[in-house]
């Protein structure tokens, strides 16, 4: 798809939506060339869907049928439906715990993106941030890729390092976690409207100015 003026984004969410809200007010801000034109949530009083309607953009719950882990089918062709009647361009999944599957994909192939709390491919799944303490890694951080059938395993778009402290428990690393995910998906999300990536094999390649690979965001004043 050509990259428009202005691109339609919908995104996808299960909790607080704090990534929602950085990419909301980069957009407002033109840091990314898009606006947010709806935001759909499994969770029927997730925090993304009141934090969407206090900015004045249509929000809704979908329920996602029996399953704990997926949509099912006719849960997939409601958001799929409920996503192409908005004119959405590019799926943003931003904290939504569902895999998606054929229906899905197939409706925005190539167009939607995730962002995962570690460095890909370690520490794929649930709960990234605590494996990652759990196993004593020196360095974790956040990972914006395309989404395909597997779970955190499409083509990696960028990444950001954060350094684990000694003093870290899992909750402190997430927080800063959380920083990181919120400077680098709305850059990653800025290059992809723009047309500025372009997909070889597992490779992804930037045209414009790539996000920095080595940033220290996370770092402590001083440290």
């Amino acid at each position: 798809m050509q990259p428009t003026s202005v691109a339609r984004l919908g995104v996808l969410g299960s909790g607080a939506g704090s990534n929602f809200v950085a990419i909301a007010e980069a957009c407002a801000a033109g840091r990314i060339p898009a606006r947010v034109v709806l935001v759909l949530s499994d969770v029927e009083h997730a925090g993304i869907l009141v934090r969407a309607r206090e900015r004045g953009i249509p929000a809704r719950y979908i329920p996602p049928g029996p399953f704990r882990t997926k949509l099912d089918e006719e849960a997939e062709r409601a958001y799929v439906r409920a996503l192409q009647e908005a004119g959405v361009e590019y799926v943003v999944l931003a904290g939504f715990m569902r895999v998606l599957k054929s229906v899905f994909l197939r409706a925005f192939e190539g167009r939607i993106v995730n962002i995962h709390p570690s460095l890909l491919p370690s520490f794929p799944g649930l709960a990234a941030w605590r494996q990652a303490w759990e196993y004593g890694v020196k360095v974790t951080g956040c990972t914006v890729h395309f989404v395909d059938a597997g779970v955190d395993s499409g083509p990696i778009i960028g990444q950001q390092v954060v350094p684990v402290l000694d003093d870290d428990t899992p909750e402190t690393l997430l927080e800063r976690i959380h920083q990181a995910e919120h400077e680098l998906y709305p850059r990653c999300l800025a290059a992809l409207v723009r047309g500025e990536l372009v997909l070889q094999g597992r490779r992804v390649l930037w045209r414009g100015a790539r996000p920095e690979q080595e940033t220290r965001t996370g770092d402590r004043p001083g440290g």
